[in-house]
């Protein structure tokens, strides 16, 4: 039987009502959902000050220099990366010039084709990025993980998976 009582995320004065209405979030739901939300802002908040405090990088700075230090030849084509970020070429291509003036990254040409490119991470790039990891290792932990027990990480590990999937499938 469906709870028809006014929730949290419901809007005032409105009440069960046609099928056509959403299914409003119970009170467990709410909390779950709010906390998320909030999690993950001050999360991210505190992971990119760690990271602009420590080598000035940015997130997705640190996103595009893990990518590439994980790919063969610590390179990528630029728009298999603007794939893995959920990001435009275009938005990505102007992020890696910003990069490239830093001396983080360069662009080289794909000899298959003319008009994609490669993102090559330099060798400067991946100074800055050995250099960063220790700190933003340190921040995952003291903000997130070792705040939970092996079971929650295992647990969380499990949900992320799921949602993951779910979101990839109704991207096709």
């Amino acid at each position: 039987m469906e709870d028809t009582a006014v929730l949290p995320t419901q809007p005032e004065g409105v009440g069960a009502g046609p099928a056509s209405e959403p299914r409003w979030l119970n009170d467990a739901e709410f909390r779950a959902w709010i906390g998320y939300r909030r999690m993950r802002a001050l999360l991210d908040l505190q992971l990119a000050r760690r990271l602009a405090a420590d080598q000035g990088l940015s997130e997705p700075d640190y996103d595009v220099l893990t990518s590439l230090s994980d790919s063969p030849d610590r390179r990528i084509r630029l728009s298999e990366m603007a794939e893995r970020m959920l990001w435009s070429k275009s938005r990505l291509s102007h992020h890696v010039t910003r990069m490239q003036q830093r001396g983080l990254v360069t662009r080289k040409e794909c000899p298959s084709d003319g008009r994609g490119a490669f993102i090559v991470l330099t060798d400067q790039g991946m100074e800055v990025l050995r250099a960063a990891a220790p700190g933003h290792v340190t921040a995952v932990r003291e903000h997130f993980i070792d705040l939970m027990t092996e079971e929650q990480v295992r647990m969380l590990g499990d949900i992320t998976e799921t949602v993951l999937e779910h979101l990839r499938r109704s991207m096709d």
